[in-house]
């Protein structure tokens, strides 16, 4: 893909993104965090990893496969997110947040999956 493909496709994919992790961090985010916290998190941390994900590292690996592409990315973003929810909330993290933050990762991967083979 070419950079500008790449920037085109950038909001659309971050919105899909939330869209379906928001609900699962709502849901499986422990009690400790707020409502608002819980619901922060997911436009946060994915704006956090998001634009790496999908402008850096497709540059980074566009001459190797897109099965290493994938593995770094969905490797990047669930543990980048988990350093940057502890660092952001310390104590209050407990291993249910980062395995909601894990599990959210990996919904929206799949769901992106299916999407990008039968729809787009």
């Amino acid at each position: 893909m070419l950079p500008a493909d790449l920037w085109t496709f950038l909001p659309l994919g971050y919105l899909a993104t939330i869209a379906i992790e928001t609900p699962i961090l709502f849901a499986w985010l422990s009690r400790r965090h707020s409502s608002k916290r819980r619901l922060l998190a997911s436009v946060w941390l994915n704006a956090s990893s998001y634009p790496i994900v999908v402008l850096a590292l497709p540059l980074i690996f566009a001459d190797s496969s897109r099965m290493i592409y994938l593995a770094v990315a969905e490797v990047f973003a669930p543990v980048s997110e988990c350093i940057l929810f502890r660092a952001a909330f310390g104590t209050s993290v407990v291993r249910r947040d980062f395995a909601a933050i894990v599990i959210a990762n990996l919904a929206s991967f799949l769901i992106g999956e299916v999407l990008n083979a039968y729809v787009w």
